[in-house]
């Protein structure tokens, strides 16, 4: 079954950047193309790992607001593996499943405490990760990049 927004609509969106880094703490760069690993996250991630942020997502929009107001940044820079258009991911509850072609990530967290401050915090002032991300784990993998689909379902 499909979760529905407020107008009783399918919630689906696209996948406008896939991003990865090799050292935690440092903004993410945009990739053609990635693998998602079950239990694991994005295949050479230095978030990825069994525990239950291995995947984390942002919506584009939020990263758009945070450019109108001067933020000057870019696919990657909050350290999401996911950037996501046409779906408020804060709106998802923890265990909502994404599908993302033939991959399957499960939402387990909702935000998250900053415990210091990355480098786009440090650079501008400010990070929408800990208030707008949302975190997930990969139930199922599969290749992903930028203009795939991704459903929200129950």
């Amino acid at each position: 079954m499909t979760t529905k927004d407020v107008a009783g609509k399918d919630v689906e969106g696209k996948i406008v950047a896939v991003c990865l880094s090799e050292a935690k703490g440092t903004p993410k760069k945009a990739i053609d193309c990635g693998s998602l690993v079950e239990n694991h996250g994005l295949k050479d991630d230095a978030h990825a790992g069994s525990w239950h942020r291995q995947i984390s997502l942002l919506s584009w929009q939020k990263v758009l607001e945070f450019n109108q107001k001067g933020g000057q940044v870019d696919h990657g820079d909050f350290g999401e593996n996911l950037l996501v258009d046409g779906i408020d991911l804060r709106l998802l509850p923890v265990g909502t499943r994404l599908e993302v072609g033939s991959a399957l990530l499960e939402v387990t967290q909702i935000g998250k405490e900053c415990h210091s401050h990355c480098q786009i915090y440090h650079r501008v002032g400010d990070c929408v990760m800990p208030r707008e991300g949302i975190f997930a784990k990969v139930l199922a993998g599969g290749s992903i990049k930028a203009g795939d689909s991704i459903r929200a379902i129950s």
